[in-house]
């Protein structure tokens, strides 16, 4: 199994909760051939389909590639808006995490995808 080291799991919540706040709902790790929760809010409960969200997710190893070389720049991070919340996916090479949260700041989203693909870039997950 894949999965962040220890070391690093600490990092990605600690950025997450510092970007987010109270605002954090969950933080999951996934790669092309794992998915992880690292973290769920108490409040929540453990229904969600992650294997099904990370399928989802998982389109966005492919959506690096096909975005290299616009006009718009590098592809950096992905937020999904729904009705009881954000989902903030972010990816580096072959491992991201996906982040939901209440609502919150545009620039507060910045911040987290930007905070969270540093700690991604520093670990290699093989």
């Amino acid at each position: 199994m894949e999965h962040p080291p220890d070391a690093s799991v600490e990092e990605l919540l600690s950025a997450a909760r510092t970007a987010t706040g109270d605002e954090l709902r969950s933080l999951t790790y996934f790669s092309e051939d794992d998915v992880e929760q690292l973290y769920l809010r108490s409040d929540l409960s453990r229904t969600a389909d992650l294997v099904g969200f990370a399928e989802s997710e998982r389109h966005g190893f492919r959506a690096q590639s096909l975005y290299a070389d616009t006009q718009l720049g590098d592809y950096q991070f992905t937020v999904r808006v729904f009705e009881n919340g954000y989902l903030t996916r972010v990816i580096a090479n072959d491992h991201g995490v996906w982040v939901t949260t209440d609502s919150m700041e545009i620039d507060r989203f910045e911040e987290l995808a930007s905070a969270l693909a540093s700690i991604l870039r520093s670990f290699d997950p093989m």
